[in-house]
């Protein structure tokens, strides 16, 4: 396989300079409002203090589902507060083909208004997290695909599983997929990837299905029929009028954590402090207070970056790591922030010698139902490579030359090396620390051995042929059949893989980077219990990835919306059934 010179590699891995800039400037869609808009504002435009039957922290995949479903039939009165904008902003955002674009403008900065944050992790691998009403379901490649049966009854070394009510389960990935689910259009890369996955002998041929199982399958996608992203913020529709507001820009800084009166414990063992509301800025940096109703609850939705450093900053965590950032001990939990995973992603990129579309992930290669092999998946993009070249009598900054990269990615399932997460400094505004510790444990290491092969056999298949390019006349002259190669971007197989299992490792940690799939920092049965409350402190829990200690399958995100609305049904029922319990004693 042929590598591409580095010159070439950097202009294909840095696609967007100033000329491309001026495309991805925040400004609003032409057409209708979405079915939300009615029940968004800017944070400063919301009340110095105001009280609210539930306070949802973070508009992401968990969030907006949480807060429709509280603010539905039978809840009350919701606050979701985002940190970010809008999705309707950000042109760049309604289609596929800003996927690409919104990555590479990744803004670390915290005062910066860009929909994704940049950041890097203690390894230094290269990170994003959503800064945008929608969270990742709004900036992602859309692929979505429901959890591995296995899943709900375990995970985890040592891991608590929540009692997961199946129908309940169900019902809830039903509702999501009503709204943001489509059947796409398989052709071009993504087909071939099909036939090269079964060619592999990643078998059998599944079709269409959101399931999780063996084989090669096509997922659904959150882009319809006519390339339209459809997010996690369009489910916000479903509140009732008059019981949510959604308040975007509005960096909440902490949990307003009070002592509990012992007389109201009701036993030792319960919280000795309870949530009450949170404080949050604006823009303007304007201090706002959202307090709870008697009765009422705050819900960490922040994801697992942002629950984890939230509760953190509102003195929850570690009594000693606190305290050396000057932050008030509310309660000692030494396991936030702790338990923290990132599944590794290894893949090779060709420049195709055929033209092909650009597509997103769409088919997926799951050669174990139980999660204990690596999970194949593909990807190609077009990018702009003129650029960064200096404009002549044919070529101007307003006409670049376009490229095509097509991608074969393993990612591991898991995964075992845990890492954690914590404070830089006490101010919300900073990410915060963390360090995943790739390929620590060797299991993970082994399954990356593993997957980069079966990404070698993919691309050794038939289906495969019609990608390389003439690199030349074979030894037997000029007249000799010409030699057909991969055009390789960035680092190539080792010419070993299939029998030196060393060389293969060094490949898997020379080249690990993410599929911003990281979850934990407030695990079940460690910071939080089955039902997600957090177990040192009353009325507050978290409902999103940062309480998983296992990615769900291929894909979070159908998960995490499911658990959205799973989550809030169950509220809605504990909170009538409370009331029966008041009414009748």
């Amino acid at each position: 396989m042929a590598a591409m010179p580095a010159c070439l590699l950097l202009l294909l891995t840095l696609p967007f300079v100033a000329a491309s800039l001026a495309a991805a400037q925040s400004r609003p869609f032409g057409g209708a409002p979405p079915g939300y808009a009615r029940y968004v504002s800017d944070a400063s435009e919301t009340a110095a203090e105001e009280e609210y039957d539930y306070i949802v922290v973070g508009g992401g995949a968990a969030g907006c589902p949480l807060a429709a479903t509280l603010a539905g039939p039978g809840g009350g009165r919701v606050l979701l507060l985002e940190r970010g904008g809008a999705p309707a902003e950000f042109p760049a955002l309604a289609t596929a083909g800003g996927f690409v674009r919104t990555l590479a403008l990744a803004d670390p900065s915290p005062e910066s208004d860009a929909p994704a944050q940049g950041f890097s992790s203690e390894d230094g691998v290269a990170n994003v997290r959503a800064r945008v009403l929608g969270g990742g379901t709004a900036i992602n490649a859309g692929f979505y695909s429901r959890a591995h049966p296995d899943w709900f009854y375990g995970h985890g070394e040592g891991a608590e599983v929540p009692d997961w009510d199946m129908h309940l389960v169900n019902a809830s990935y039903e509702w999501v997929e009503q709204e943001l689910t489509f059947q796409p259009e398989v052709h071009g890369w993504q087909a071939a990837v099909r036939a090269a996955l079964l060619e592999a002998n990643v078998t059998p041929w599944n079709g269409f299905t959101v399931d999780h199982v063996t084989g090669t399958k096509i997922g659904a996608t959150t882009f319809d029929a006519s390339g339209r992203r459809h997010s996690a913020a369009d489910l916000l529709a479903f509140a009732r009028p008059g019981r949510l507001r959604v308040a975007v820009r509005a960096t909440v800084t902490r949990v307003i954590i009070n002592p509990i009166d012992p007389a109201d414990r009701r036993g030792r063992s319960r919280p000795a402090v309870g949530a009450v509301g949170v404080v949050y800025q604006d823009r303007l940096l304007q201090q706002h207070h959202a307090l709870l109703r008697p009765g009422g609850e705050v819900i960490l939705s922040a994801g697992a970056l942002g629950s984890p450093q939230l509760l953190l900053l509102s003195g929850i965590g570690p009594a000693s790591d606190l305290a050396s950032l000057g932050i008030s001990v509310s309660a000692d939990s030494p396991d936030v922030g702790k338990h923290m995973f990132d599944n590794p992603r290894n893949g090779i990129s060709i420049i195709p010698s055929v033209p092909i579309d650009h597509s997103l992930i769409q088919v997926v290669g799951i050669p174990s139902a139980n999660g204990t092999a690596s999970y194949l998946e593909a990807a190609s993009y077009i990018v702009p490579l003129a650029p960064m070249l200096r404009p002549g009598p044919f070529m101007s900054p307003s006409s670049p030359l376009y490229v095509t990269m097509a991608t074969i990615m393993e990612k591991v399932p898991g995964p075992l090396s845990e890492g954690s997460l914590w404070l830089s400094s006490p101010n919300p505004l900073e990410t915060p620390s963390v360090r995943f510790n790739y390929f620590s444990r060797p299991e993970d290491l082994a399954q990356c051995v593993v997957g980069v092969r079966r990404v070698a056999q993919v691309l050794r298949s038939r289906t495969m042929d019609i990608f390389r390019s003439p690199l030349g006349s074979s030894s037997q002259g000029r007249r000799g059949p010409v030699r057909r190669d991969f055009r390789i971007v960035g680092a190539t197989l080792p010419l070993d893989w299939s029998t030196n299992d060393t060389s293969v490792a060094d490949f898997c940690k020379r080249t690990v980077t993410t599929l911003w799939h990281y979850h934990g920092g407030c695990v079940v049965g460690r910071v939080v219990d089955k039902d997600f409350r957090v177990t040192s402190a009353r009325s507050l829990r978290v409902v999103d990835g940062s309480t998983f200690s296992v990615t769900p399958g291929t894909n979070p995100q159908a998960t995490i919306m499911m658990m959205g609305r799973y989550v809030g049904l169950k509220m809605i029922g504990d909170r009538h059934s409370r009331r029966l319990v008041n009414n009748t004693s």
